[in-house]
This record gives C-alpha cells, sequence and structure tokens, in this order.
C-alpha cells in the first residue's frame, strides 16, 4: 500500500452495552457497502460477526470479528466487539489498535453500565468517537434523555447533527442540521435507497433551534467557523463538517446520528460519518515505544520507510492453525518476512497473510502502515507482543488486562482424555488472556479461572464441543485476594551450603496495610552494611512472588507495602540466591503476624425493574448482603443499583425472573475487592 492512501483508511471499533445494537447495525454496514448480498439477523443466528458457534446458539457477541468493506472510496476496517461484562477483554485489545470508535447507545435505555465501561476504555487510549443512537422505532424512545446521560454519566460533548422524522413505530427517516434536509428511506429496498426533501413544515421551526445549538457548539472548534458564525455570515456544509471533524479527532467532541439498524434506516449516514470525522491512520500521533537496546523512547510514523513495527492483539486457533492478529503501525510485511519479537527475543516468519471478513479469509501479498491483517506461521508470540525490525527494535504499549474473579474446577473423564485436556485449554487460554490456568496438587484437578460465570461456561463448552474433550466441570468459585490489616516483620536468616559452597542471607521485612486497590508497593529503607544494593532487587522480586501465594488459602495478596527495613552481610558467604530465599520466608513470617484476612470481589448490579416489583428486588438484593448505590426512574421503570458480593450472586438471573414475572433484567460488572465475612 502506498503511504498517500493512509487517508483512505479507517480502522473503526463498534462498540456498546449488550444488546444496543451492534452487530445488526455491522450486519447492515455490511449490506450496504455491498460485502454481504443478504442481510442475517443476530436472533437467528444469521449475523456474519456472529460466526462462532456458541455465538449463535446464544444470540450474543463473544469475540472480536475483524470484517473489511468499501465505502466512497475508503477501506474500512470494522472490529465488532462483544457488550457482555464478561467478553469486555475483547473491546480493551480491539481499541488498543483503533484509531476511532462508533459507540452506539439504544434510544429506551440509553447509557447502560458497560457502556460506562467501554467509553472508558475509550477514553484510556484517546480514542475518537462518533455516537449512533439506536432503536429509534422501539416503544419508550427518549433520544434526548440518552443524550444528557452521555453528558452526565461520560462526561461527554455529544453535537446532535440530526433530529428524527417520527419517532416509535412512526420513525421513517431524519433531519440533517448541517444540510438541512428530510432523509427518507425506503422500506421496499430494505433502506438501499433514501430520498433528500425539504424539511416539513411542522419541523422548521424545532430544526432551525438546534441547527444553531449545533452551530453555536461546532463552532468552538474552528475560528472561521466562529468568525461566520459571529457575523451573522452565510456558512457552508464544508465549515461545519471541518469543525465536528476537528472536535472528533481532538476528543473535544462527539457528533451523534440517530436511526434503526433494525429497520434499516441510518446507516448510510452513520458510514458517511466514519469517513469525514473519525481519523486515518495518518490523522492520529505517530505510535511510541522503546528501544530495548537503549531504553529510549522512539516514535514509528505510519510509513512504508520506516522500520517495521506491529502490534499482536488477538490469537485464535481455527481449524487447528494458530492465527494471528496484527496491526501494521509502520514499514511493510510479506508472507516469508521474518519479524524479530523483543519479548521472546526470537524470530517469527510469515507463512500467509490474510485480510479477514469473519471467519473468512482473503490472501494478501503483502500489508503496510494502518492494516489490520491475520497471518499464519507464528509460533511464540503472544497477545500485547510487538513484532519488528531486529535491526531497529522497538517495544510498544502491550495491552492490560483485568485480574480474573472466578474460578471452576475442570478434570478428564479418562486418562486418555488428560493430553487432550492441556493441550486443548492452552490454545484457549492463549486466545484469551483473562482466563488463568492452575494445577491444584493436592486434588489432582486444572483450575480455571475468568471474568464471570458465563465467561467460565462459554469457555468450557467450547473445550467439549470445538475441541472435543470429554471433562466434568464443578461450580463456579469465586476467587479471593488476601490482605492485612495491621504492620508486623518478619526476619529469617538463611545460612545453608547450596550447590557446595556456604551461602549466607539475612532479611528483615515489614508489611503494612494500603488502602484498597493499591496493590502491592515495595521499598528499600536498609542501610548498604545490612543489605548491599546489588542485593536489593533480588529481595524485591522474592518477596513480591512469594505475595502471590497468602497464608489463609493461598490466594494472591494485595493492598500490602513490603518494606526491607534491615538484615545483615557477611563477606564472601552473602549471595544472591540466599537473600532471595530469605525474603520469600521472612514476607510469610510478616504477613501470619499482620492480621491478614480475605478480600472478596464485590460486583456493581444494576437491575432495571418495573415499579410494582421494586421491593422483591431491593429485598432480594439486601438478602445477599447487598448496599444500595443509586435508584433512578427511567420511564414506568426503577432502575436499581447495588453493590453485592460476587459469591451471593450466583443464579441471580434465575430468580431475578421468578421475582418479576420476567419483566426485569441486570447487568453486572466487578467494582473493587472488600474484606470478606469471617465466616468465608
Amino acid at each position: 500500500m502506498k503511504d498517500d492512501s493512509l487517508s483512505k483508511i479507517r480502522n473503526i471499533g463498534i462498540i456498546s452495552h449488550i444488546d444496543a445494537g451492534k452487530t445488526t447495525v455491522t450486519e447492515r454496514i455490511l449490506y450496504y457497502t455491498g460485502l454481504i448480498h443478504r442481510m442475517g439477523e443476530v436472533h437467528f443466528g444469521e449475523a456474519t460477526t456472529d460466526w462462532m458457534q456458541q455465538e449463535q446458539k446464544r444470540g450474543i457477541s463473544i469475540t472480536a470479528a475483524a470484517v473489511t468493506c468499501q465505502w466512497r472510496g475508503h477501506n474500512i476496517n470494522i472490529i465488532d466487539t462483544p457488550g457482555h461484562v464478561d467478553f469486555t477483554a475483547e473491546v480493551e485489545r480491539s481499541l488498543r489498535i483503533l484509531d476511532g470508535a462508533v459507540t452506539i447507545f439504544s434510544a429506551v435505555e440509553g447509557v447502560e453500565p458497560q457502556s460506562e465501561t467501554v467509553w472508558r476504555q475509550a477514553e484510556r487510549y484517546q480514542v475518537p468517537r462518533i455516537v449512533f443512537i439506536n432503536k429509534m422505532d422501539r416503544v419508550g424512545v427518549d433520544y434526548l434523555s440518552a443524550i444528557e446521560e452521555m453528558r452526565d454519566k461520560l462526561a461527554a460533548n455529544p453535537l446532535l447533527t440530526q433530529l428524527p422524522l417520527g419517532i416509535e413505530e412512526d420513525f421513517r427517516g431524519v433531519i440533517d442540521l448541517i444540510r438541512m434536509k428530510a432523509i427518507l428511506w425506503d422500506e421496499e429496498d430494505l433502506g438501499a435507497t433514501y430520498n433528500e426533501s425539504e424539511i416539513p413544515g411542522e419541523y422548521e421551526e424545532e430544526a432551525g433551534r438546534w441547527r444553531e445549538e449545533l452551530l453555536e457548539a461546532a463552532a468552538d472548534f474552528d475560528e472561521e467557523l466562529m468568525e461566520k458564525f459571529l457575523k451573522g455570515d452565510s456558512i457552508k456544509e464544508a465549515d461545519i463538517k471541518r469543525a465536528l471533524r476537528t472536535a472528533t479527532l481532538t476528543n473535544g467532541g462527539q457528533p451523534v446520528l440517530l436511526g434503526s439498524g433494525l429497520k434499516n434506516k441510518g446507516v448510510q449516514k452513520l458510514l458517511d460519518a466514519v469517513v469525514e470525522y473519525l481519523p486515518s491512520p495518518s490523522d492520529v500521533p505517530p505510535v511510541e515505544g522503546v528501544n530495548p537496546l537503549t531504553d529510549e523512547v522512539e516514535a514509528r510514523h505510519p510509513s512504508q520507510d520506516d522500520p517495521a513495527s506491529m502490534l499482536t492483539f488477538k490469537i485464535m486457533t481455527d481449524g487447528g492453525r494458530r492465527l494471528t492478529y496484527l496491526r501494521v503501525y509502520s514499514g511493510s510485511i510479506a508472507p516469508g518476512d521474518r519479524l524479530y519479537n523483543p519479548a521472546s527475543e526470537g524470530q517469527e516468519r510469515i507463512a500467509r497473510l490474510f485480510r479477514m471478513r469473519a471467519e473468512k479469509r482473503e490472501r494478501m501479498e503483502s500489508a503496510g502502515p494502518g492494516e489490520i491483517v491475520a497471518v499464519t506461521g507464528f509460533k511464540e508470540a503472544r497477545t500485547g507482543d510487538t513484532l519488528c525490525s531486529e535491526e531497529e527494535p522497538i517495544v510498544l504499549e502491550s495491552v492490560e488486562f483485568p485480574e480474573p474473579v472466578i474460578s471452576v474446577a475442570i478434570e478428564p473423564r479418562t486418562q486418555g482424555d488428560h493430553e487432550k485436556m492441556t493441550r486443548s485449554l492452552e490454545k484457549l487460554v492463549e486466545e484469551d488472556p483473562t482466563f488463568r490456568m492452575t494445577y491444584d496438587d493436592e486434588t489432582g484437578q486444572t483450575i480455571l479461572s475468568g471474568m464471570g460465570e458465563l465467561h467460565l461456561e462459554v469457555f468450557t463448552t467450547r473445550l467439549m464441543d470445538d475441541f472435543g474433550v470429554n471433562a466434568r466441570v464443578g461450580k463456579p468459585q469465586v476467587v479471593y485476594r488476601e490482605t492485612v490489616d495491621a504492620v508486623a516483620r518478619g526476619e529469617v536468616v538463611v545460612e545453608r551450603e547450596l550447590g557446595g559452597t556456604m551461602q549466607h542471607g539475612h532479611v528483615i521485612l515489614q508489611v503494612e496495610p494500603l488502602p484498597n486497590g493499591a496493590g502491592i508497593e515495595f521499598a528499600a529503607e536498609a542501610s548498604n552494611e545490612e543489605v548491599p544494593e546489588e542485593f536489593v532487587p533480588q529481595v524485591e522480586e522474592s518477596a513480591k512472588r512469594s505475595a502471590e501465594s497468602g497464608v489463609i488459602l493461598g490466594y494472591p495478596v494485595v493492598d500490602v507495602k513490603i518494606t526491607l527495613v534491615g538484615g545483615a552481610y557477611k563477606d564472601n558467604v552473602s549471595t544472591p540466591l540466599a537473600y532471595g530465599i530469605a525474603a520469600a520466608m521472612a514476607l510469610q513470617e510478616a504477613l501470619e503476624k499482620a492480621e491478614p484476612g480475605l478480600l472478596e470481589p464485590i460486583m456493581e448490579v444494576e437491575a432495571v425493574v418495573p415499579e410494582e416489583f421494586v421491593g422483591n428486588v431491593i429485598g432480594d438484593l439486601n438478602s445477599r448482603h447487598g448496599k444500595m448505590a443509586d435508584m433512578q426512574e427511567k420511564m414506568s421503570y426503577k432502575v436499581v443499583t447495588a453493590l453485592v458480593p460476587l459469591s451471593s450472586m450466583f443464579g441471580y438471573s434465575t430468580d431475578l425472573r421468578s421475582l418479576t414475572q420476567g419483566r426485569a433484567t441486570y447487568s453486572m460488572q466487578f467494582s473493587r475487592y472488600d474484606r470478606a465475612p469471617e465466616q468465608n
């Protein structure tokens, strides 16, 4: 790809809360861009990007699917992400490599909990966004409330560019506030064509008022528009779009469009907005990383002339073959090329290069800056690894994932299944970095840890259905953490013969509690005579490794400060190994003395409940040791928010349906770790 074509690339994600309509909108995008010739429906398991068997069965997105389509001469690389909180890692790794995003909100439900989560993820990576308010045809539409919630809950700056022509079952089109035209979609050809006309008389006054608001807000981002606006001069379409693009690229504002994916209205105008407002790879700053040879920060520009650099953001096992997804930032790649992986200090060879269309592949001869591709042939690369030129290496920012909060025991039914299960689990854990796999020596069971009940259920079902493993799965268990409530010290002297040589290490460690969420901190206050400076890193590494297994039930220790306060040194016999052994033992001794306790995961639960059932739902949450955090009114429903221990939430979906005659819905996401009751 020539560098001058970078301006014609858009790398975007579709992000939102579950059931806001991401996959439905994506399916329409693929239809109107000509990539598919028949629209599939999510509820029938037909959507292009929901290609996994588990997605089709459950009617939800589980994995981020990449597709490429064309619109107005632009290549649009789309990643359709899951909306369920259990699969939030798919959103995290997608946003890490994307240049822009389309955030979808329901015109009925507005800003929901997972919408807030994905918005914060986009904020963390400074990803510019536009907004599509979907489901304008549904009963209970209140798109202006959704816009207010964007301001209140997300601290966003929504810039409304359209008004609806009718709402709910009468929704038939939109009024374009930039061009001041009415746009109506033809239902006879599934919305493939639309007609523009003058704004109906009954809408003129309202449209004029909203256009003034749009111009006033957009003028803050463009001096030329501001000058015309203040002087009362004629303002052109290009003036407004230029200002909206600046607002979007600087994350100062978010253009808002309206529509209904299911009823095939508004999607073409959304595609126009993707092209007009979201950035190309050349619009975003050069990617930065650290040169592992010099530890200096370096930049890579989106040019074929810069040294090759790319990030691995996803691993898939497809048809028994390992498929590695890459975002190319600089340089170019082709089948047969070898790339350097600084993490493994080894080389990876590209066997084949593909452009992905969900599960379908299109062979490519080469790929350049700004492209999102998949390759076969890689052996060692993991999610978050950098691939680059060995002569001019660089390590780009990796991807951070949340820690799992729930676990399940699994064991093969027969000895013959043991090896097969181990191999299959390794492949699945490689695909999803939020899973953890450990082995319990006492029970002989393999312990899988994940982000929630659904996460574990999908994982174990795939293990048995996709990989043919015959296994027994236990009940889900909460993953706890350990901490301390007091200050205490541990002192250990190690003096023993190791490898035929006498080795000595003497360490005094102090532990003290830190605030919730602080993690583990280490400080060295011992003098150089007590513990020489060159041995301190060994003490720190060993103490932190020892903290991975607490003294109550062996869970990781968090929210603790470890301080090296003293020790002793002996010439010729004190060694790093001995200091490390002493540090590990001293930490365990200190933890035992420091009033250790268990921390349990606390979930933020949001239940949308018909008014007549609110008392039942609140009573049930109280019985689960929940603490009410908020209650808001939304039409005829109450939105109840509570903080509840995860251990009390197993089976909640069934109980909520029973309490509310199946009319309530809920969502749940991790909030924090808090002290568990003594009986736990």
